[in-house]
């Protein structure tokens, strides 16, 4: 499958003395610079009827451009029929919430079975896209919200909008320890060292901030909302196991199993066999890539993260304090 993509319009006078490939990135916004630049190339730019593969000819304004370009699928991956919890959908995008355990694009150790594989089956269509329109990640045991886009103009949209800090997500999550009030995580993240599929606070990384604030205390535990300025890999699971507290459950930042003293039985049996990190993309706010009109989603908090809730809850209203 592909699609073809046709566009023609004027240049602007406010182009005059601009290269061509910066023109068309003015006139067509809907598309990456890169992309563009290939159609110069391959010759699916027009100006003014004849074909130009040189992307520094100058413009003057006036000018007619055409674009006939063809975009074509990747058949790298399997379309899959993989149940998918939709919470949103239209012509442009479409919002998930990702159950624990569901990879988001193959990989090693994961040829299929991802959510790329479900979209492929769910919108044939969207295999012209690249990532199948993925446009941000979750962890595999992370659970929660994510856009994707099903056409390439609402991708380019929304990639820019993450650049530009315009979408928003917030999280909810179980730390070890007691936080008494919230703050700002800012330190850069990069891969680890020495443990290439981990990743660190790393001088040489990239800028990650991370906003967090109490919602709740209980003995030994805190329950947080968080709001990512930026989006890394593993980026909250670093940050908090970085100031000391990191996730329950989570297997690769030191989330260890920390009962307080005189658990009950069930917080205990809760504790340990809590296998996953106690984090979840609870909402998802942005533009719409077509419309520009704010849109905003919530998802509930999976079983398993009540559960484990409702025990600390039961435990520390047992006990009555908190253990500092």
């Amino acid at each position: 499958m592909s699609e073809i993509i046709q566009h023609k319009d004027t240049v602007p006078d406010s182009c005059l003395g601009k290269r061509l490939d910066q023109t068309i990135a003015i006139m067509f916004p809907d598309y990456s610079r890169s992309r563009l630049k290939d159609w110069i190339l391959s010759g699916a730019v027009k100006v003014n009827g004849d074909v130009l593969t040189r992307a520094r000819e100058k413009m003057y304004g006036g000018e007619i451009i055409t674009i006939n370009a063809e975009v074509e699928a990747e058949h790298r991956f399997v379309a899959q029929d993989i149940k998918l919890d939709i919470v949103y959908e239209d012509d442009d995008i479409l919002v998930i919430n990702k159950p624990a355990g569901l990879v988001v694009h193959p990989g090693a150790g994961n040829p299929d079975g991802t959510v790329l594989n479900a979209l492929l089956h769910h919108f044939p269509a969207i295999e012209v896209v690249p990532r199948a329109g993925i446009v941000h990640r979750l962890d595999k045991d992370t659970t929660g919200l994510m856009v994707v886009a099903k056409t390439i103009a609402a991708q380019t949209n929304l990639v820019e909008a993450l650049q530009l800090r315009e979408i928003t997500r917030e999280y909810e999550a179980i730390a070890n320890g007691i936080m008494i009030a919230g703050g700002v995580v800012d330190e850069p993240i990069g891969r680890h060292a020495t443990k290439r599929t981990h990743m660190a606070i790393s001088f040489s990384g990239r800028p990650s901030v991370t906003h967090y604030r109490v919602l709740e205390k209980y003995r030994l535990h805190t329950r947080l909302r968080l709001r990512l300025e930026t989006g890394r890999t593993h980026q909250i699971r670093v940050h908090m196991a970085h100031i000391t507290h990191p996730l329950v459950g989570d297997p690769v930042y030191g989330g260890r199993p920390r009962p307080p003293k005189n658990s009950t039985p069930e917080l205990l049996t809760k504790l340990r066999s809590f296998k996953r990190q106690a984090l979840h993309a609870a909402m998802l706010s942005l533009y719409h890539p077509r419309t520009g009109e704010l849109m905003t989603w919530h998802a509930d908090l999976p079983d398993d993260f009540v559960e484990l809730v409702e025990l600390l809850q039961a435990d520390t209203k047992l006990n009555g304090t908190t253990e500092y």
